[in-house]
């Protein structure tokens, strides 16, 4: 086959290919060999977006920018999304970008015309970044979630189970780590004897396991995510006033060093969408885009019965409308049974120093469609930056033929947004406004301490009314019926007498050195 029937073949299996009912975005435009082909569009469809998806490739090669491009596409399209900011380095999608040369001759070699534009933004944080705040009540997580965070086995899960009953049962609010400590200490000390009546009974070693665990959450930072006021996952699916989706953007610059923190929220915040979302059956673009950059960071503190619960609610959140985006540095970050899941996949450039390497791209390679227009092991090494392989599903479930693609350049800032700009950002927000406050309403830490607090008093009351009743029974036959006062007490004793007939002797003997009289001998 000639150059240029190869080149006609090409442009008719991505115009196919990449042509779909329904709407759908320009992602770039199609490369035979290392030309673009200007005119020959790779489109994503929006409904296959709830399939999940795949953005990965070696240190610089532009991914951020890829998952950039993707989130304001899809917010020009009415899609709103949230996007995990490990690096801090997506607040820019906020403002229009300051444009180019090098864009326009990009945009020129795809076809399509760049038009800078900002979307919609809105600032969460799980810390001490300027956002708004998202907490959530241990409550919300449930024994059983709670236990597979904490990696709890089968003895310590029940314990687990009969905390969150006997809270239940007694009206005890379970909304931060110190209302849960508070129940496991009073399981094993002062209503241990009611607990086991009811309950059975329960191990003290098991309990100081778990507490073992709760303190290793907290001194990750988790006391500042458990909490109230809970956040309310229906506020990440707002459009502005323009109809364009409003892309909330959790700024995580300090997670990297609490890992299971950020495995914890994930896993807490897609439990919640999936229990609150309606099923929606099939849509023509996704309610909800979630891109969690660094994702490796969810995977690798994650226990296995975390991953096993991470895996379920994948495959099943998609029938919410819910798409969800890996964004890593190897697809081998990611379990097998989730990458099975990913529909969209978009690779950038993997480079190969070692064997290891070499292994590890024979091994990417063999997650994508074969191609008769690429050597795809070679190709992967030599994709430049800003350029991907690109497969996604059509609306049949089918994947697209695999295609080497030039990405458009993405339409707002490609930097972070100054201080000044942020702190405008959230003066003006409502969710700040709304989640900013802390409240600390009564609940099981409190209310155990009143109740532990009544007891003792009682305690005490009880011990001071055997004491008194102790005495009255040994009181002399012959004693008086009125108990002397402290102050008759007091003046009646042998040493209070002696003790004053010293002091009246010594100051009449001042008295009469000051008048200068003489005592006589």
């Amino acid at each position: 086959m000639s150059s240029m029937e190869q080149a006609a073949a090409f442009r008719e299996s991505i115009d196919n290919g990449y042509t779909f009912e329904g709407p759908s975005f320009v992602l770039g435009g199609a490369m035979l060999g290392d030309k673009t082909l200007t005119g020959t569009l790779v489109r994503l469809p929006l409904g296959t977006l709830n399939r999940h998806g795949l953005i990965a490739g070696a240190t610089g090669t532009g991914k951020t920018k890829t998952l950039q491009i993707i989130a304001e596409q899809l917010s020009r399209e009415g899609v709103p999304s949230l996007l995990m900011d490990i690096k801090g380095d997506l607040s820019g999608i906020a403002v229009a970008a300051a444009g180019h040369p090098k864009i326009d001759e990009r945009h020129a070699a795809i076809g399509i015309p760049f038009e800078a534009s900002g979307s919609p933004v809105e600032l969460l944080s799980l810390s001490d970044e300027p956002g708004a705040r998202l907490r959530a009540t241990v409550l919300e997580f449930g024994p059983v979630l709670f236990s597979k965070m904490l990696n709890l086995n089968e003895t310590q899960s029940g314990i687990m189970a009969v905390a969150f009953k006997y809270a239940a049962d007694n009206h005890l609010p379970l909304l931060d780590l110190k209302d849960l400590r508070k129940i496991l200490q009073y399981l094993t000390n002062e209503g241990k004897e009611e607990v086991e009546k009811e309950y059975g009974r329960i191990s003290g070693s098991s309990v100081g396991a778990i507490m073992r665990r709760v303190v290793e959450l907290e001194s990750q930072g988790a006391e500042r995510f458990f909490g109230e006021l809970s956040f309310d996952v229906n506020d990440l699916t707002r459009l502005d006033g323009n109809g364009r989706g409003v892309v909330s953007i959790v700024r995580l610059t300090d997670m990297q060093d609490r890992p299971k923190l950020f495995s914890t929220f994930m896993l807490q915040l897609l439990a919640e969408i999936y229990a609150t979302f309606p099923e929606e059956g099939d849509l023509d673009r996704p309610k909800l885009a979630v891109f969690i950059d660094e994702a490796h960071l969810v995977f690798e503190e994650a226990t296995d019965a975390l991953l096993d619960q991470l895996e379920a609610i994948i495959k099943l959140i998609r029938s919410k409308g819910v798409g969800l985006f890996f964004v890593t540095q190897n697809p081998a970050d990611i379990p097998a049974d989730v990458l099975g899941q990913l529909g969209l996949k978009v690779q950038h450039a993997l480079r190969a120093f070692t064997a290891r390497d070499r292994k590890a791209i024979k091994l990417a390679s063999e997650n994508y469609p074969l191609s008769d227009f690429y050597d795809i092991d070679q190709t992967l090494t030599e994709l430049g930056t800003g350029e991907a392989f690109v497969t996604a599903l059509d609306r049949k479930g089918r994947p697209t033929p695999l295609v080497r693609t030039l990405l458009r350049a993405p339409e707002s800032r490609m930097d972070v947004l100054t201080e000044q700009e942020i702190a405008g950002l959230v003066r003006k927000s409502p969710l700040a406004r709304k989640y900013n406050e802390t409240i600390d309403r009564e609940s099981a830490y409190e209310i155990l301490n009143k109740k532990l607090e009544a007891a003792e008093a009682a305690e005490r009351q009880q011990e001071i009314r055997e004491q008194r009743h102790k005495a009255e029974r040994t009181v002399p036959v012959g004693r008086r019926g009125r108990d002397k006062s402290m102050f008759e007490t007091i003046l009646s004793s042998t040493t209070t007498r002696q003790i004053g007939r010293t002091v009246a002797r010594e100051l009449t003997r001042g008295l009469l050195g000051a008048l200068g009289i003489k005592r006589r001998r």
